[in-house]
């Protein structure tokens, strides 16, 4: 039986998008700036990464739709932060962004990693850009990078 694993290489040429709510500025740039340089510190070139910036988390689905059917990138990583309200709003946008990001992933074939945060409270997204659990943004910079090495050697 073959074993096929990625690995922290980005393909020759390969191109990643990440896409960033503007919604909860200080998170979204935490973890923006999280990929940015993870990507950089494995070798991506800076002129390799897009940033496209949409409004907020339920905007990232489409942004990545047509990221993903033009076909020029490799791996597409989704940050921002949905912070739970007195409303059910919360898990409309959560659960909507989520489900639009794998559906995106499934129908063009291209890894998308999602760092939306969905949180309880601001607390909850600091901890997560860049406090005590880490910079979920430079966690997705990891997936998409070994996605798109993966890729590479399945195809």
């Amino acid at each position: 039986m073959s074993h096929y694993e990625g690995d922290l290489r980005a393909p020759d040429g390969a191109r990643f998008a990440i896409i960033a709510s503007r919604w909860n500025p200080r998170i979204s740039d935490t973890l923006v700036a999280g990929a940015r340089a993870t990507f950089a510190a494995h070798g991506v070139a800076e002129d390799a990464v897009d940033v496209v910036r949409v409004p907020g988390a339920w905007e990232i689905p489409a942004a990545a739709a047509r990221i993903a059917a033009a076909g020029a990138h490799a791996g597409i990583i989704a940050l921002g932060c949905v912070i739970r309200g007195d409303t059910r709003h919360f898990e409309h946008v959560a659960d909507g962004c989520a489900d639009g990001l794998m559906r995106v992933a499934l129908d063009h074939g291209v890894p998308v990693a999602n760092g939306v945060l969905a949180v309880d409270a601001q607390e909850d997204a600091e901890r997560r850009a860049g406090g005590s659990h880490g910079n979920k943004g430079e966690e997705c910079a990891l997936v998409a990078i070994e996605m798109a090495s993966l890729a590479e050697k399945l195809s």
